[in-house]
């Protein structure tokens, strides 16, 4: 394995290194390997650090949703459970070299605003839809009850690792908003 970040990002809008995105984006993905028992350094991913527009031509390409969103990903490979609510097939690591999990794109004014709206911190917000995207990317959905529940069980406890608050407790402003609007 080399050295290299786990995490390979391009910020076309510069206010995402301005939020030290990179660094924040290198942590959320990290903890959420490790949660999964996945050694980081055997994997990488590829983050886009975008604006709305940009996404919304991306969520239209690849989508057919014409707007703007939070986050998408793209699995480099198809890694979902079989049954709803079971595990998906976690990547086994391919030594010398890193195995690429896929990529995910983040939008800046879509996060900033939801942030804002659910009265928390871009970088909580941003946190947390990292390790949704990361999530996504090791064939974990939200499109079945179950995988729903596990999705959502383990952001929970990887964003805990992380400091930040559960996203998903009754009363918490923009509960459904990550699940309902990604891709």
């Amino acid at each position: 394995m080399t050295d290299d970040p786990l995490v390979e990002t391009l910020a076309e809008d510069h206010r995402w290194e301005v939020l030290g995105l990179e660094d924040l984006a290198e942590r959320s993905c990290r903890a959420t390997l490790v949660r999964l028992g996945l050694e980081p350094a055997a994997y990488e991913i590829s983050l886009l650090a975008c604006n709305d527009k940009r996404i919304a031509e991306l969520n239209e390409d690849f989508r057919g949703k014409p707007q703007p969103t939070n986050v998408l990903s793209w699995p480099s490979d198809e890694r979902g459970a079989d049954k709803a609510g079971e595990m998906p097939h976690l990547p086994p690591p391919e030594p010398p070299m890193p195995v690429g999990l896929g990529d995910i794109a983040i939008a800046y004014e879509t996060c900033a605003r939801e942030a804002r709206e659910a009265g928390k911190s871009l970088e909580d917000h941003a946190a947390h839809l990292l390790v949704h995207g990361t999530l996504h990317l090791l064939g974990f959905d939200h499109e079945r009850d179950g995988d729903a529940d596990l999705m959502e069980g383990l952001e929970t406890e990887i964003l805990r690792e992380l400091g930040l608050a559960d996203p998903y407790a009754p009363g918490a402003e923009g509960a459904a908003m990550t699940r309902m609007s990604d891709g």
